[in-house]
Parts: C-alpha cells; sequence; structure tokens
C-alpha cells in the first residue's frame, strides 16, 4: 500500500504565494513521475505540473511562470510553489504519483486534495 499526504493549501489574497506539499510513503521500490492536479468547482480536474525522476518538468500554459514543481527523491516528495495567484487558480489540488511498487508492478495513486482559495 501507498499513502500520498498533502499539505500546505489555505486562503490567499490575489499575489500572494502558497506552497503544497505531497509525501508518498508505503511499498515504494521508486517514483517516476509525480505531479499536481486541480480541480476548480463545477469543472473536470487538469494537470497542474509534474516532474519526472530525471527532474524534466512539464506545465500548463495557465500556470507557466507562475508555479515551479519540485521534488526530493530521498524523501519521495513532490513541491508545488504557487506565486502570483489568481482567483483562478481557486480548485483543490491533488497530488499525484506514478511508481513502481515492491512487486516490480506499475500504479497510480493519488492523494486526497487540498483545497486553495485566492480571494481578497
Amino acid at each position: 500500500q501507498v499513502q500520498l499526504v498533502e499539505s500546505g493549501g489555505g486562503l490567499v489574497q490575489p499575489g500572494g504565494s502558497l506552497r503544497l506539499s505531497c509525501a508518498a510513503s508505503g511499498s515504494i521500490f521508486s517514483i517516476n513521475v509525480m505531479g499536481w492536479y486541480r480541480q476548480p468547482p463545477g469543472k473536470q480536474r487538469e494537470l497542474v505540473a509534474q516532474i519526472a525522476s530525471g527532474s524534466s518538468t512539464n506545465y500548463a500554459d495557465s500556470v507557466k511562470g507562475r508555479f515551479t514543481i519540485s521534488r526530493d527523491n530521498a524523501k519521495n516528495t513532490v513541491y508545488l510553489q504557487m506565486n502570483n495567484l489568481k482567483p483562478e487558480d481557486t480548485a483543490v489540488y491533488y497530488c499525484n504519483a506514478d511508481l513502481t511498487a515492491w512487486d516490480r508492478k506499475y500504479y497510480q495513486y493519488w492523494g486526497q486534495g487540498t483545497q486553495v482559495t485566492v480571494s481578497s
């Protein structure tokens, strides 16, 4: 079993910053890709950013230049630094991990979600 535990969400004013963290634990052999998705109210879940084990990154156009994804492989943790937040960034943010477990099989796991609200 693998668990993803997120933290760092909250309420912030437009132009402010937040840092999300997601720690993976359990029967992990290696983590291939970690990422963040978000689901705004009444909308579908969408990709925000991804980072591979070799540190290559991929961002949604709407967050390029404002958000930065990073990971600590030793801690199986991924971070999302969000700067210059806008009201349209309001959403539930979900951590995602594509990993290889100790049984050498591939799995995808999701965190429970953390609310980010950008409002004055």
